[in-house]
């Protein structure tokens, strides 16, 4: 087994890890960067070593850096978490060539999979079915408008090197396609240093589902169920569950045996993710499903199968990256009831999901809930990364049980100081479509005026028992709870034809690229700014029509919310 263990990630994944690792006894060596000095991850390692400024490309993207502590400290392995390097073969290559194990697929394996395009081709040829698209070289803007216009509107386009939601964006008509396709290329190359992308039909009533694999060095393939990941916003996923509701035993086996297949094709070892699109436009009986990507890593919704299966993943991938075989085949592997997972975000859902920063004042969650936090009461989050604050996980006998147990949790939960997304999951969990099993990723955005409504947050006690007379938000008699009126009193400005004339800031972050010159005249919604933060890019448009008379962001800024970047007259 692994004696000492270098993670090459942070926040909450590298407490995850930490935690698997102090249970086997095996000693943690933890890397950050300088935004990340007193967190909490830093805090649960058995030793931590600083590794640049806060920015990842200077810090937890420099593999070069990484392997050198890796080989001062004399760890065996590494294990890259997800996000960052976890999908690098040159990083994986580069642990090889240092003698260090990385706790991961073979640099091959990672190849495979890494560029959607390549990845669809190889599926293709194993027999798994793919959504129909373009998966070419060529990467001009007429073949690509052209194979969107074969395919037929709407479509999705995704950078080639994508995942957890970044670089993608759907088109619906031709008009909008070049400012999109622009979009979709900066974001791709601001992430993954990678402007190639992929055309695919869009399947309007899908649902995500996800199966979870893993191989050895012994030739096992298993899969451990599937996930329904339906719930998104902006393409990232805010609840998971385990197993998928409603998916027909049929499906479930097919979707099992293809998953694996998908392992063998590429020679795969340790933990994976198979993502398919279903299309339940006609319903969840007889419909088809597509294979979207494979993520050759852990995923982020691991708890829920952890839940279902009573097996700890992170320990299955050391053991694995040691050479061990599986420790069970696929008749072993068990399914136990039905586990939900949340995502609380650092973020405000009333305005389009924006990320938020700031120091949580007050950070409790009730006891008897599996809680996997990146920080603490007292912690900041910082504009530099990923704004999830925490992961409530709940299991029950069915998934009614766990329904009701992730509304009580989130009820019971405090995340105060920031703005957070946490009465938008109450929300949720109280929602009666969403009980039903009515769902599909375009569930959030149809309901999202009445899931983003505020939730009367009553100041309860963290720590009482679970009963519904201790729920200030009213409960029903054998069903769910009816979702509250929210009266409000809008006052109207005398002049509703007014436009406004600057462009503010509506969250920190970078200055991506400036379209705009001081004296240029711009025609309304003509992109100006692109701002990012926390992995998240956005345009910024001119309000109206006019002349710029102040141009006060520049590219590379560190701006604060709410600053003025132009002004137009």
């Amino acid at each position: 087994m692994i004696g000492k263990l270098l993670i090459a990630n942070r926040g909450e994944i590298a407490c995850r890890i930490i935690r698997t690792c102090k249970r086997l006894g095996i000693r943690t060596v933890a890397v950050y960067s300088e935004a990340d000095a007193h967190a909490l991850f830093v805090r649960e390692a058995d030793e931590a070593h600083l590794i640049g400024p806060a920015p990842a490309a200077k810090s937890y993207l420099r593999a070069d850096v990484i392997i050198e502590v890796a080989r001062r400290t004399g760890a065996d392995a590494i294990h890259p978490g997800y996000g960052f390097l976890s999908e690098n073969a040159e990083f994986a290559q580069a642990c090889a060539a240092a003698g260090i194990l990385f706790v991961g697929p073979t640099p091959e394996a990672i190849r495979a999979m890494a560029l959607k395009g390549a990845a669809k081709a190889l599926m293709e040829q194993a027999g798994v079915p793919v959504t129909p698209g373009y998966h070419g070289d060529a990467q001009d803007e007429t073949t690509l408008l052209d194979a969107a216009r074969d395919i037929g509107f709407p479509v999705l386009i995704k950078a080639v090197a994508g995942g957890g939601g970044k670089g993608m964006r759907r088109v619906d008509n031709e008009s909008d396609f070049p400012e999109l396709l622009k979009s979709c290329q900066g974001e791709g190359q601001s992430a993954f240093n990678d402007r190639r992308v992929l055309i695919e039909k869009y399947i309007e009533v899908p649902r995500h589902i996800e199966i979870q694999l893993f191989a050895d060095t012994h030739g096992n393939a298993i899969h451990l169920y599937e996930r329904d990941c339906s719930l998104q916003r902006r393409h990232q996923k805010v609840i998971e569950e385990a197993p998928a509701p409603g998916l027909p035993e049929a499906m479930r086996l097919a979707m099992g045996e293809a998953a694996v297949r998908a392992a063998k094709a590429i020679g795969y070892r340790g933990a994976g993710t198979i993502e398919f699109i279903v299309d339940v436009s006609k319903g969840i009986d007889g419909a088809s499903f597509y294979f979207m990507e494979m993520n050759t890593r852990l995923q982020v919704e691991h708890p829920v199968t952890e839940a279902i299966t009573g097996l700890d993943l992170v320990e299955w991938q050391l053991r694995v990256c040691a050479g061990e075989p599986l420790p069970l085949t696929q008749a072993q592997v068990p399914l136990n009831g039905h586990a939900i997972e949340a995502r609380l975000y650092a973020e405000d859902p009333e305005h389009d999901f924006l990320p938020s920063t700031g120091t949580l004042s007050r950070l409790v969650f009730p006891s008897g809930v599996r809680a996997d936090s990146a920080v603490t009461q007292g912690d900041a989050v910082s504009v530099f990364y990923d704004p999830m604050i925490s992961k409530l996980i709940v299991h029950g006998k069915d998934r009614a049980a766990a329904l009701d147990a992730l509304r009580t949790a989130l009820i019971h939960t405090r995340a105060e100081g920031l703005k957070t997304n946490l009465g938008f999951l109450r929300r949720i969990a109280s929602d009666p479509d969403f009980r039903d099993g009515e769902i599909d990723t375009g569930f959030i955005g149809r309901h999202i005026e009445r899931l983003t409504a505020p939730w009367p947050d009553y100041d309860l006690p963290v720590d009482i028992p679970p009963s519904p007379w201790h729920d200030a938000t009213g409960f029903r008699l054998n069903l769910p709870p009816a979702s509250p009126v929210d009266v409000r009193h809008l006052t109207h400005s005398l002049d509703d034809t007014h436009e406004a004339s600057e462009v503010i800031a509506p969250m920190p972050g970078l200055v991506v690229a400036v379209h705009a010159k001081e004296g240029e005249r711009v025609e309304k919604n003509q992109p100006l700014i692109v701002l990012e933060a926390m992995k998240i890019q956005l345009t910024l448009k001119a309000p109206r029509a006019g002349m710029v008379t102040g141009i006060s962001a520049m590219a590379g800024e560190q701006v604060i919310e709410k600053a003025l970047l132009a002004r137009i007259t």
